[in-house]
């Protein structure tokens, strides 16, 4: 059974907005100020590999099909290979190869996914996705790789909720100039 995985590249503040810069965020690029090291890239590719399949909301995804397709190497083919399932209502017919569509009944369709995969299922950006699956506890776990820069405004990892997440650390370790953080939520 697989795992329902959130990982994000995060601010000090708690932003997970436009890390890559490619959003057009007057804030975005963040992530590329900062050296993630050797650690932080072994451990993005590490999690990537164990992944079987993506689980993106619409707008991530379509930034992500628009950059991925084009490149190369153990990361991207894995990326490219791999299954994707993009949560929207508005996408009728996926230009990325080996993507299915959900929409609907969230909960049910993850728990599908959860027998369907052994890996885990990665969760990517995808803010608002991200706030439906931690509201119905269809997170096993984030993974956040922490950069040192407070950003004072942008979208929040956490906004507000119906009721507390408790989260148990499972691992913290460095990663060139971030840290990176593992935590599940307690049930």
């Amino acid at each position: 059974m697989g795992n329902v995985v959130v990982s994000q590249f995060v601010s000090l503040d708690g932003v997970v907005e436009d890390p890559g810069g490619s959003e057009g965020w007057e804030r975005g690029g963040w992530a590329f100020k900062y050296d993630r090291g050797p650690e932080g890239d072994q451990f993005k590719l590490d999690e990537l590999m164990a992944s079987d399949a993506l689980l993106l909301g619409r707008v991530t995804y379509e930034g992500f099909a628009e950059a991925w397709p084009s490149r190369e190497g153990e990361f991207a083919d894995k990326f490219n290979g791999m299954r994707k399932y993009v949560v929207s209502s508005s996408i009728g017919e996926p230009d990325w190869n080996n993507t299915v569509v959900v929409d609907g009944d969230l909960s049910a369709a993850v728990e599908k996914m959860k027998a369907e995969h052994d890996g885990d299922i990665l969760v990517n950006g995808s803010v608002q996705l991200v706030a439906a699956l931690a509201e119905q506890g269809l997170v096993d776990e984030y993974r956040l790789m922490v950069f040192p820069t407070v950003l004072g405004a942008g979208k929040k990892m956490f906004g507000e909720t119906a009721d507390v997440a408790a989260l148990t650390l499972v691992e913290t370790k460095p990663a060139g100039e971030c840290l990176v953080t593992i935590y599940r939520p307690r049930r």
